[in-house]
C-alpha cells in the first residue's frame, strides 16, 4: 500500500493463492486490519504474460480480471503488469550501500546502460530496463520458457535423468524452486541413489549442514544460473548490470559468491572480456517488487512499460 507519492510503502498481510478463491477475496483479507483511507486505484504484478485485461496465472489457479476487481472494490482504476516489470523498476531505487544488493564478482558498480533483472522462484522471471532518451523502457519477457541444454559430457550424461515439463527442458524447468528439486533428483538418479529430499527447501537446509548431494545440487544450480544470466546479458547488452531477484538467490548468496556463478557468467567467448565488465548482484531487499511498484506510480513519466487494465467510466 502506497498512501501517497513519496510516502513509505505500507506492508499489508500476505495471503497465499491457495488460501483464497481469487484476488478480490485475498485483497479483502489483506485490508481487514487496514485503518487508512480507502484505496482509489490498484496496480497488480502478475506472474504471466499480460496481454489482456483478464488473465490466468501461470503457476496458480487464480484468474485476474481488472474490471471485476475494480468493480468489487469500488476503485477508479486497475492496472495489470507482468510481475517482473516492478522488479526491473526497483533497481532504480535499490542501493548496494544500504544493503539492498550483494555483489557477485569484482566488476564494480551498476552503470547507466541497459540493466537486466531475472529471478528463480516458483517460476523464472526476467525483464530488461532499457534507457531510451530521458525515459526507461521496461521489457518484460518470458525468457524462462526458452530451451536450456547441456554444454559438456558430464551434463549430457545428466540430461536423460532430468524431468521434462511439457516434453521440454527450459530454463524455468531447472532454474526455479521446483527446478532445484528436479536437479537434485537427476543427480541422485545418475549416481543410482534415491533422492532423500521431498521439497526444494530440504535441499537449501541440507546444504548448510554439509550434505554432499545438496551442495552439489546448489553448485550446479549456481553455475547454470550464471550461464543463463550471462546469455541474457549478451542478448540485451546489459552493460548496466544484471540483478538476480526471486526467492531462492537471497538464500544462497554465499554459494553464488563462491565463483561458479561468475565463472559461467563470464565464459562468453568471443565476448568474455565484455562479460567480465558487467556487474552482477543478488537483490537481498525483501520487497523489491513493492519498491518497484511504488516507483512506477510515483514517477509515471520516468517509465514506459506494457500494461493492461480497466478505468471506471
Amino acid at each position: 500500500m502506497l498512501p501517497a507519492p513519496e510516502e513509505p510503502v505500507r506492508l499489508l498481510p500476505r495471503t497465499l493463492t491457495a488460501q483464497a478463491s481469487g484476488p478480490v477475496e485475498a485483497i479483502g483479507k489483506a485490508l481487514e486490519g487496514y485503518d487508512g483511507p480507502a484505496p482509489r486505484s490498484a496496480i497488480f504484478a502478475v506472474a504471466t504474460r499480460v496481454d489482456r485485461p483478464v488473465i490466468r496465472l501461470t503457476n496458480a489457479h487464480w484468474t485476474i480480471d481488472a474490471q471485476e476487481i475494480g468493480t468489487a472494490l469500488g476503485l477508479e482504476r486497475v492496472v495489470l503488469v507482468n510481475d517482473y516489470t516492478p522488479v526491473a523498476a526497483s533497481v532504480t531505487v535499490l542501493d548496494e550501500a544500504r544493503g539492498d544488493l550483494a555483489a557477485l564478482g569484482e566488476a564494480g558498480q551498476a552503470g547507466p546502460g541497459t540493466r537486466l533483472v531475472l529471478g528463480p522462484g516458483t517460476g523464472f522471471g526476467a525483464a530488461a530496463l532499457v534507457p531510451v532518451e530521458d525515459r526507461l523502457a521496461i521489457l518484460a519477457t518470458e525468457a524462462g520458457h526458452v530451451e536450456f541444454g547441456p554444454v559438456d559430457a558430464d551434463e549430457m550424461g545428466l540430461w536423460p535423468h532430468l524431468e521434462r515439463v511439457g516434453g521440454r527442458v527450459t530454463a524455468e524447468v531447472v532454474l526455479s524452486g521446483p527446478g532445484i528439486f528436479r536437479l537434485s533428483k537427476a543427480l541422485a538418479s545418475k549416481r543410482g541413489e534415491p533422492c532423500p529430499f521431498t521439497v526444494p527447501n530440504d535441499i537449501l537446509d541440507a546444504a548448510k549442514s554439509g550434505n554432499t548431494l545438496a551442495r552439489e545440487t546448489l553448485d550446479c544450480f549456481s553455475r547454470w544460473l550464471g550461464r543463463f544470466a550471462g546469455d541474457l546479458a549478451l542478448t540485451f547488452e546489459a552493460a548496466g548490470g544484471v540483478f538476480i531477484a526471486g526467492g531462492i538467490a537471497p538464500r544462497m548468496v554465499d554459494v553464488l559468491q563462491q565463483g561458479g556463478f561468475r565463472e559461467a557468467f563470464d565464459r562468453k567467448a568471443p565476448h568474455d572480456s565484455w562479460a567480465r565488465s558487467v556487474p552482477a548482484f543478488v537483490i537481498v531487499n525483501r520487497e523489491p517488487a513493492l519498491q518497484g511498484l511504488a516507483a512506477l506510480v510515483t514517477y509515471p513519466r520516468r517509465f514506459v512499460y506494457q500494461s493492461q487494465g480497466w478505468i471506471r467510466a
